[in-house]
């Protein structure tokens, strides 16, 4: 759950062609490719860039209940973190401060195995909304966009 915060060399570089969707994603040391589904027009090599966010936060919820658990020593054996993207209408969420035009909805299902009590789930269920992504996409989010410098455009 670390992030990288130096100016160095970017840590994430995604490269792709003019001719598809699919895209090379390195991440470290690590491989990856993202790509879109036959039915939008892809390749279908790789999950899609709504996947790969979902995937991250899933992750990250996952990894801090579980760091929550180990730390309280509460007798979590599994975590199982489900979820899915969809759009909405605004004027449909009770619960969201925009009411006109659609909003972006992402439902989380998160089930917890082990004797855990009643209320060591619903700790772990407060902490699942803490994990630092879904702080990030719940909070302003301020993206840069700028060209590459000419030393590195190709």
């Amino acid at each position: 759950m670390a992030a990288q915060t130096d100016n160095k060399a970017p840590y994430v570089v995604v490269h792709g062609g003019a001719d598809s969707f699919k895209q090379e994603i390195t991440v470290g040391e690590h491989g990856l490719v993202a790509d879109e589904p036959v039915s939008a027009g892809g390749g279908d090599a790789g999950p899609d860039p709504y996947d790969y966010l979902l995937a991250s936060l899933g992750v990250c919820t996952s990894m801090t209940v579980g760091l929550y658990a180990r730390r309280k020593q509460f007798p979590l054996e599994n975590i199982t973190v489900s979820l899915r993207h969809s759009r909405i209408y605004a004027e449909d969420c009770e619960e969201c401060e925009t009411k006109e035009g659609m909003l972006d909805r992402i439902d989380v299902e998160i089930e917890l195995t082990g004797p855990l009590t009643a209320e060591q789930r619903a700790k772990l269920m407060e902490i699942a909304a803490k994990c630092p992504v879904h702080r990030t996409l719940t909070s302003e989010i301020n993206i840069r966009l700028r060209p590459a410098s000419k030393a590195s455009a190709s």
